[in-house]
């Protein structure tokens, strides 16, 4: 009779131990404060449980919070595919909802333009913020958060779980950048795009898209249409080249500002110019078309800068770029004008600014611009001669950090490396993040500089896979550096963090350059 009631007693203390297992399997003990999160977060608190995300799930914002709605948007659309639910957006009141993400405007001024809090509870996820830029930043994060497959294009099979907690969190530069050349090689909308998607997931705000050169112009300039027909058709190498009309360029503009990211076009000048001398040949000093270029030299074309027809052509692509351009800067290079003579050099770059402050734009260039007598608004780019840089700041000018040593990402990682260039040096993972642009150069300081941007040229590259793995795993390093206070910097930890990015890159199918350096997790 005794052994009659053990069975069912041990079969439920089987089914009890086999509960707790599978609660187990379902509920890791994890903390929020060791998630890899890159850019690395201000506050991290942790909390003791876990919130998962079902399938019955919504993303909401608050009554009378419609300006969100795009946001949520975003967000639901990440996270559908992945997770097959389908995540509807919808208003709520201020009691959120229970098993839902939340996304809520704040009157908390310590957060900046840019900054966030991010709320985990068992019941539901709450991210804050005073603008929707923060609020897109804060996702961005959320996303680091989930399991890696979070990242897939297909729909996995999950649990979707997230550490409880809060993070408070806001950048340290207002321009964390990265530059794209798609002069040297042309990239199509849908390449640029991705890029884009690169920069938005570690919360870069800006993508310098350097336009034109000598080997191809890159955007339609109604007014001057052979600048592509003619000048758009050739690239490194003798491939057919390409461009966006005015109409793609706007369709990347708009793709960018709803990731919250600024679109800078860059129009190099007075060198890097063969392109145009080889399309107008008014354009050059003894009015002969140059032949089109497919090679990799620098500073030997120049735009003749005696002539009006100079002057006229600069104020014709200026003003068709600047209608299309919602940001407020016009990059126009300045640099390696080897052949133009400085004391020519000096009065074209005063009147180039004029142009661009006629058209209600900010002047960005290469370094090398300092050299002229620069309006304090104009923003230097430090990328070769500190000497140069140092000379902008006395101007009153701000600074954009990009020395070609650190931030190139189209340097070599090392001396085996087929893809990239190594002029400047070779660049590992750690050499690309063991910098600190306010102590780079003693005479430029925090409060001189705008912000920091890793350049990718393109000399060498001709499709994404190139792309990737040149910008991976370094651009997650930049994208830290950037937005990350300096008491939470140190290769140490960054290194581990970077590591444990593998399995993202691997769901996202990255192309990305296996450093020895780094720990990687598989």
């Amino acid at each position: 009779m005794q052994q009659h009631f053990r069975l069912p007693y041990y079969f439920g203390c089987f089914l009890l131990i086999i509960a707790g297992f599978l609660s187990c399997k379902q509920a890791p003990k994890v903390k929020l404060s060791e998630a890899p999160v890159i850019p690395c977060p201000i506050e991290t608190i942790d909390g003791e449980s876990i919130f998962s995300l079902k399938d019955h799930a919504f993303i909401g914002y608050l009554n009378e919070q419609d300006s969100l709605r795009s946001t949520c948007q975003y967000l639901s659309d990440f996270l559908s595919g992945p997770t097959g639910y389908e995540l509807p957006v919808k208003a709520v009141d201020g009691s959120g909802g229970k098993g839902g993400i939340v996304i809520q405007m704040s009157t908390n001024a310590s957060l900046g333009n840019e900054g966030y809090e991010l709320n985990i509870s068992p019941e539901e996820v709450t991210i804050s913020a005073t603008t929707t830029a923060g609020a897109f930043y804060g996702i961005q994060t959320l996303r680091q958060l989930f399991p890696a497959l979070i990242e897939s294009s297909e729909v996995q099979e999950g649990p979707w779980i997230l550490a409880t907690g809060k993070i408070r969190d806001f950048p340290e530069y207002s321009y964390r950048g990265a530059m794209l050349d798609v002069a040297r090689h042309f990239f199509d909308v849908e390449q640029v795009k991705k890029y884009i998607d690169f920069l938005a997931g570690y919360k870069l705000n800006v993508l310098h898209l350097h336009l034109t050169d000598d080997q191809g112009w890159r955007i339609e300039i109604k007014s001057w249409p052979k600048l592509t027909e003619h000048g758009g058709q050739t690239e490194v190498g003798g491939g057919e080249g390409g461009f966006y009309t005015q109409d793609q360029y706007k369709e990347i503009v708009d793709y960018a500002q709803a990731r919250h990211i600024m679109i800078i076009p860059e129009i190099d000048m007075p060198s890097h110019t063969n392109a145009a001398l080889a399309s107008y040949a008014e354009l050059n000093c003894d009015g002969k078309a140059r032949e089109l270029y497919s090679g990799t030299d620098v500073g030997f074309s120049t735009l003749c800068t005696d002539k009006e027809i100079t002057y006229q052509f600069i104020d014709d692509v200026i003003r068709e770029l600047a209608s299309m351009t919602p940001g407020p800067y016009i990059h126009i290079g300045g640099d390696e004008s080897h052949v133009t003579p400085l004391e020519d050099y000096i009065p074209f770059i005063e009147r180039v600014e004029k142009i661009v402050v006629a058209h209600k734009k900010i002047m960005i260039g290469w370094d090398e611009i300092a050299h002229a007598k620069l309006d304090p608004s104009t923003i230097a780019q430090f990328w070769a001669r500190r000497d140069n840089a140092i000379l902008a700041v006395e101007q009153g000018c701000k600074v954009i950090m990009s020395p070609a040593n650190r931030a190139y990402m189209d340097m070599k990682y090392d001396s085996t490396t087929s893809l990239g260039l190594h002029w400047a040096a070779y660049i590992e993972v750690d050499s690309a993040y063991l910098w600190d642009p306010s102590r780079f150069v003693d005479e430029i300081s925090r409060k001189n500089i705008l912000g920091v941007e890793a350049p990718l040229w393109s000399e060498t590259i001709t499709n994404m896979d190139d792309i990737e793995y040149l910008v991976f795993p370094r651009l997650p390093g930049y994208a830290d550096i950037a937005w990350s206070a300096n008491k939470h910097k140190g290769w140490a930890s960054y290194k581990v963090r970077l590591g444990k990015q593998a399995p993202r890159f691997e769901a996202m199918n990255i192309n990305y350059y296996k450093s020895k350096l780094v720990p990687w997790v598989q």
